[in-house]
């Protein structure tokens, strides 16, 4: 399943250099080389997904309760 980013979250996505990863425009649905107008597009998706006036889903800010990560002591 694509997500559908914000243009904000487009924008915050971007390189130091400037562009897009890869990977990033491949979890959006965006073909490898991205073709002309690719933001554009994905920015007209997002505002006709969001016309109905709600605002999108708040995105986790913290892990799940049931996550777990295990911590390896070297020391």
């Amino acid at each position: 399943m694509t997500v559908l980013p914000s243009p904000e979250e487009i924008e915050a996505a971007r390189t130091p250099a400037g562009g897009w990863k890869r990977d990033q425009l491949t979890a959006w649905g965006v073909p490898w080389p991205p073709p002309k107008g690719w933001k554009d597009d994905l920015v007209k998706r997002w505002t006709a997904a969001h016309q109905d006036g709600t605002p999108p889903p708040p995105r986790p800010t913290q892990d799940p309760p049931d996550f777990a990560q295990e911590m390896l002591d070297f020391g």
